[in-house]
């Protein structure tokens, strides 16, 4: 679980990165690229802790 915390979070700086990199040089293709890590990465980070809070209702029940 901590490797794909740390995965998670390497992933939005990069996509933070990229989008800087957007901001400093004005190129559309840092942009796309950003926004298509970051998208990604929340939804990826979103369906893991959907994972977790339902092993945690299955253990309730």
């Amino acid at each position: 679980m901590l490797i794909f915390r740390w995965v998670v979070l390497l992933l939005l700086v990069a996509g933070l990165v990229s989008l800087a990199m957007f901001i400093g040089t004005g190129q559309v293709r840092y942009r796309v690229l950003g926004v298509r890590i970051v998208k990604w990465t929340i939804v990826a980070g979103l369906g893991f802790f959907g994972v977790l809070i339902l092993e945690r209702l299955a253990m309730i029940v």
